[in-house]
């Protein structure tokens, strides 16, 4: 507030005036008041330059952030646990899966053809084995030497060698001279082994025998064949009665 407002606002009294006690009273007015006014504009002026200080965060408030902070690293770590699990599966795992059930299936497909081919076989050489026996132990005066000779191409090995001597120093001779007739049968048969080159065979043979006209007599035995395959063909190895 300035100085002429104070004194336009001052109503004038013209007693006081005329009076040099009251011209003092009036200035001692004015001078309060314009201090009055001084002090009130210092005090907004210093209001206006305090600065309050700030607030400190309550230990409720850090905790929270740390809580987060620590929330937050947490969870990359996570993640970056997950994501290294997950490159693990990807590209660990998975593939040893993939060839642990590649390996299993081929060997199950292995399994399967080695088991058939066992099963086929068995089958084939023991209808050998029945066969060969009825051909080397069957015949008659008149075709003893033909069949003989052509049984022995049934035979392999040291075992076809025995044949033949037997055969043609035993057998043949035998048979035209006392007119023998040979029957073989063979009533019963299993397997006892077989693999792709190899197997082995129980037979169970009847053969009956005739000389010239007598009755004939009949003899029973057990026989284990062993057979070997040589160029696609069962041929027999071994024949040991029991």
């Amino acid at each position: 507030m300035s100085d002429e407002q104070l004194s336009v606002d001052e109503p004038v009294n013209t007693a006081e005036q005329a009076s040099p006690r009251a011209s003092r009273s009036r200035s001692r007015r004015i001078t309060l008041r314009r201090r009055r006014h001084a002090d009130a504009v210092a005090h907004q002026d210093t209001a206006a330059d305090v600065v309050e200080p700030p607030v400190p965060k309550s230990n409720c408030e850090t905790d929270e952030g740390e809580q987060r902070g620590s929330a937050s690293d947490g969870t990359e770590e996570n993640r970056s646990r997950r994501g290294g699990f997950t490159r693990v599966i990807c590209f660990g795992v998975l593939p040893v899966v993939a060839l642990l059930s590649t390996l299993g299936v081929a060997y199950l497909k292995y399994q399967e053809a080695t088991n058939t081919a066992a099963e086929r076989a068995s089958i084939e050489s023991v209808q050998v084995a029945k066969d060969s026996a009825i051909a080397m132990l069957s015949y008659t005066p008149d075709t003893v030497e033909a069949k003989l000779t052509a049984a022995r191409d049934r035979l392999t090995g040291n075992f076809r060698d025995s044949y033949t001597s037997l055969t043609h120093d035993v057998v043949i001779p035998g048979a035209k001279e006392q007119k023998i007739s040979a029957t073989a049968t063979v009533p019963a048969a299993a397997t006892v082994s077989a693999s792709a080159n190899h197997a082995v065979a129980l037979i169970f043979v009847n053969q009956a025998i005739v000389i010239d006209n007598s009755a004939p007599s009949e003899t029973s035995s057990v026989v284990q064949v062993a057979l070997d395959k040589v160029d696609n063909r069962w041929l027999i190895s071994g024949f040991d009665p029991k």
